[in-house]
């Protein structure tokens, strides 16, 4: 097998694991501290002791609560497949509680082989859902509600939560509910008669830390040595990307990755993005694949935004950062222009233009939302003479200044002497 042969088989199993949810967090079902092991113990408890239970998984988008729960799901059902029932509900589809009872009793129907009717009533699906739930209990088999988007469920008079929380107080019912929300206070939303039938019971689903953020790229890239693919090749693979892990540049890179959004989710675009970028002749991942897919997957609007500007309004936020540097308290468009003639004086060149014109072009920056005015008072005061700041970086300045093809070289060195 050829080596390009072989890089396409290691990019194909890179991208499998990548798209493979189960397999991204499967690396933290051995700890007895993650959210996994915890929430796994949970419902089984509940299965086993016959005894309802609640739950909410809590935390930002992205960073595995439906992936964790779909693990625990797969295992559980493995080792009681004649014991649970799953109903799924989502709070964007379902929040309507005529249109959440009518689906319970949908799919509690097609889980248990019995006909189900589009035109019963609220009162019709509740009173077979209180039954399902007996009956269910009496033949020592649980049924797991399982609520995504659960803050959308306890807004309006959250008659769904009620019914169902009111029914898991039946001594015979044996019923787990979850709930899943980004929102952190979404237990506070609910009503006091629901908050009293809710086991106040939360996991934090928080995004990765930097060691679990080196288990992770080890899991997810490392190569597997007892695999087909030849053991001189994978142990090369796998030297050159512990290398690349240990890199302070590397480092640099992913710290970069996480500033914006530090969860699973924007972590795995990122590797896939390096991973396609793969260079197939050599067969190996290198630093500039992961540096190459960070400057595509990172949003970059006010990069954007430089590409478009004039060479006078890049000279207009020159002027500014140099007078942010000298620390100069008033900053409005007159104080622009003396640094703009200043400049000129000690630089001088062909672009300098008439107040006019660097007016025009100071409005436009303001349009471009690269600059703007510090506060809303002065509504009827000129625009020459309203104080205004920088809506730019640095380090963004710096980087869209080199990447303008046409940027005039005195900027360059204005901005090296600033830097």
């Amino acid at each position: 097998m050829g080596l390009e042969s072989l890089a396409e088989q290691a990019q194909i199993l890179l991208r499998s694991r990548l798209c493979n949810p189960n397999f991204i967090f499967s690396i933290f079902s051995n700890s007895p501290d993650s959210n996994y092991s915890k929430l796994k113990y949970m419902i089984s408890s509940s299965i086993t002791e016959a005894c309802n239970n609640s739950v909410l998984l809590l935390g930002p988008r992205g960073c595995g609560k439906v992936a964790v729960l779909e693990l625990v799901l797969e295992d559980l059902l493995k080792e009681y497949p004649d014991m649970i029932s799953v109903i799924k509900l989502n709070g964007l589809l379902h929040s309507d509680h005529n249109c959440a009872l009518k689906e319970i009793s949908r799919q509690l129907c097609l889980e248990h082989q019995l006909l189900f009717s589009k035109m019963a009533s609220f009162d019709d699906n509740a009173q077979f859902m209180v039954s399902m739930l007996r009956e269910c209990g009496l033949a020592h088999k649980t049924i797991l509600f399982i609520l995504d988007e659960f803050d959308l469920f306890a807004q309006g008079k959250q008659l769904l939560l009620y019914s169902l929380l009111d029914a898991m107080q039946s001594v015979t019912s044996q019923a787990v509910v979850v709930g899943i929300s980004c929102r952190l206070d979404a237990d506070q939303l609910l009503e006091k008669r629901v908050r009293s039938r809710f086991s106040h019971r939360k996991l934090l689903f928080l995004p990765p830390s930097r060691e679990d953020l080196q288990r992770l790229l080890e899991h997810i890239l490392l190569l597997p040595m007892n695999s087909s693919f030849p053991h001189e090749y994978v142990a090369a693979f796998n030297d050159k990307l512990l290398k690349i892990f240990a890199d302070d540049k590397f480092k640099e890179t992913v710290d970069t990755l996480s500033y914006c959004d530090s969860t699973v989710n924007h972590l795995l675009r990122f590797l896939f993005s390096a991973v396609s970028r793969m260079d197939l002749k050599s067969g190996l991942l290198s630093l500039e694949n992961f540096k190459a897919a960070l400057s595509t997957i990172q949003r970059q609007p006010k990069l954007e935004a430089l590409k478009d500007c004039s060479i006078l309004e890049l000279y207009i936020l020159v002027c500014m950062k140099r007078l942010e540097a000298k620390e100069q308290e008033l900053r409005n468009f007159n104080s622009i222009m003396k640094e703009y003639k200043s400049i000129h004086d000690t630089f001088p060149s062909s672009d300098y233009y008439a107040r006019n014109v660097c007016l025009r072009a100071f409005e436009h920056l303001l349009q471009r939302e690269l600059i703007s005015f510090e506060d809303n008072r002065g509504h009827g005061q000129s625009t020459e003479f309203r104080p205004v700041k920088l809506l730019i970086s640095w380090p963004e300045l710096y980087q869209g200044l080199k990447s303008y093809h046409s940027c005039p070289l005195i900027l360059h060195k204005i901005m090296d002497r600033e830097g």
